[in-house]
């Protein structure tokens, strides 16, 4: 009786253990299909989501940082160029934020949110909203990354922290690091 037991204890472990595997594999597959990522365009001055099978789902106007090149350091005005992640959405409602252009703090600068990208060496980079939807399309940030207040609203329903964001560079941008390095 004792070897019949353990027969089948022997055959049936590895039905078992594919069992565990087929479940713990359909669970993975099923956060693959909420995952998203971002492709920021310098270039374009674009934002655009895609799904994880690369279907464009968005594809808002932004505004980047004023200097051109790879962020180098804080206060350089430049956009970093690179793979990142966000690391955090904050709500920034009440934030307000000084320009250095004669109108004093603006409350609501940010719009809603401030999607804090992580980026080694830096503390304040994200994706906010903006007070100026004429700045869009243009090269007026201190690195940030702005978008119309009604397209920010809309991203965060769609993203998370952890979502990887990739900024390219323009060739402008290109053209300023090829100038450096002459």
């Amino acid at each position: 009786m004792k070897k019949n037991i353990l027969l089948w204890v022997i055959l049936f472990l590895p039905y078992l253990g594919m069992l565990l595997i087929w479940q713990y594999h359909k669970n993975e597959i099923a956060k693959i299909e909420n995952s998203s990522f971002l492709i920021i365009s310098k270039q374009e001055m674009t934002l655009s989501l895609y799904d994880y099978k690369g279907k464009l789902l968005e594809k808002f106007p932004i505004a980047c940082g004023k200097n051109l090149g790879d962020k180098d350091k804080i206060g350089d005005m430049k956009t970093p160029e690179g793979v990142f992640h966000v690391s955090e959405i904050q709500n920034a409602e009440n934030w307000d934020h000084d320009f250095k252009d004669g109108n004093g703090k603006i409350k609501g600068a940010y719009g809603a949110y401030f999607i804090r990208l992580y980026v080694p060496g830096q503390n304040g980079i994200g994706i906010h909203g903006t007070n100026d939807n004429n700045s869009l399309g243009n090269r007026v940030t201190e690195g940030c990354i702005r978008l119309q207040n009604e397209n920010l609203l809309k991203l965060v329903k769609l993203i998370h922290p952890g979502t990887v964001v990739i900024i390219t560079p323009s060739t402008e941008d290109l053209n300023i690091n090829e100038a450096i390095d002459d």
